[in-house]
């Protein structure tokens, strides 16, 4: 088969770029490894021994929180006792988890030509490879604003997201060498849906495990008409009841919202529910619930579900059992809910480890 000069050149410098000259040697004598004209990447990088990275598609914004001592009361003033501003952004934040975690993490985004960006960029980038974000002039960097009740629960959240449209099928195609090599690609529901559609054709032909995690019950739109290529949809009750059109009013509702998920193709799926716990469904139709772990301290819930979302991706990359995997979320979110930051500082690949043998009371080797 007639290997394509575009692609190999392309190939050639992409190699080059990354110094992994064990990798262009192979490639240079397997012809083999090329099919159609297409590299087939992934092969080489599992031939050289170099760690495929996790590529995280969707939102890198500014979060601002706002504290307040009471209740929260509509349409007049309501006081605040304290304020933050860290740096957000569902993909994002679930790149700076797997970061911490050991893992190689490429992000593409679009973000502003403004200080909000350089900050992001500041706290970024020791975890995550931020080359691929790309720059809108004239248009915001991405922000969200979250009012934090006395309980330290989200009471109201307003989100600029508008950049965040420029993450189109067309900036996908462009990175399309990196695509090929991931080890897994996660994307939230903060990009276009077309971009989440293309993203479900691409990771079928490939074979590329896809994650997908919402944002917000109004994004549930977004979801790709066949989700056949979703290995794992991490989703909330809220979300949940708008996509199905139905209610979650107790345990039973709850399993059968999981079945109506695998009906619609899904491998796996968790619908999370706060404090209640999740419940998670497997391609064996197997339905399962698991109760949260137990918080003494809440000091901000903002990253308790992509900290979830992060070491269940984490663990089930690492090849854990099903029940390992979950576990593993609730304890990462547990951790991060009893910080003041939306991803803990503390995280990190032995961190990990230690939490996991704390929770499941057992030496983990």
């Amino acid at each position: 088969m007639k290997i394509r000069k575009d692609h190999l050149i392309k190939f050639l410098k992409f190699i080059d770029k990354l110094k992994c000259k064990r990798i262009l040697n192979i490639c240079l004598k397997k012809k083999q490894m090329f099919k159609k004209g297409v590299l087939i990447l992934a092969i080489a990088f599992n031939a050289g021994k170099q760690k495929s990275p996790i590529i995280c598609i969707g939102g890198a914004n500014i979060d601002k929180k706002l504290y307040t001592k009471n209740e929260i009361v509509k349409k007049t003033s309501n006081p605040v006792i304290g304020s933050s501003r860290t740096v957000g952004g569902v993909a994002r934040n679930i790149a700076e988890n797997l970061g911490r975690l050991g893992e190689e993490v490429i992000l593409l985004s679009a973000r502003g030509n403004d200080a909000d960006w350089f900050d992001i960029y500041q706290s970024s980038s020791p975890f995550m490879n931020l080359d691929h974000v790309i720059k809108i002039d004239g248009i915001s960097t991405g922000s969200y604003t979250a009012v934090i009740d006395k309980n330290g629960d989200l009471s109201l959240a307003l989100a600029d997201m508008k950049v965040f449209d420029y993450i189109t099928p067309a900036l996908l195609l462009k990175n399309i060498d990196l695509l090929l090599i991931a080890k897994c690609i996660v994307v939230d529901l903060n990009c276009p849906s077309e971009t989440i559609e293309y993203l479900g054709l691409f990771t079928a032909k490939h074979h590329i495990p896809l994650v997908i995690i919402p944002v917000s019950s109004q994004k549930m739109s977004g979801l790709p008409k066949k989700m056949h290529a979703v290995s794992w949809l991490i989703v909330n009750k809220d979300e949940t009841e708008t996509y199905l059109n139905v209610k979650i009013n107790d345990r039973e509702d709850w399993e059968n919202s999981v079945k109506e998920w695998l009906k619609l193709g899904v491998r796996n799926v968790i619908v999370t529910n706060g404090s209640k716990g999740v419940m998670t469904g497997g391609a064996n139709g197997y339905i399962q619930h698991f109760p949260s772990v137990e918080t003494p301290i809440v000091a901000d819930v903002t990253g308790a579900g992509d900290s979830f979302c992060s070491g269940v991706i984490y663990s089930w990359l690492q090849k854990k059992d099903f029940e390992s995997v979950i576990k593993s979320g609730l304890v990462n979110s547990h951790k991060t809910i009893m910080s003041k930051y939306t991803v803990r500082q503390e995280l990190s690949q032995t961190q990990f480890k230690l939490d996991m043998e704390e929770f499941t009371n057992e030496k983990i080797y």
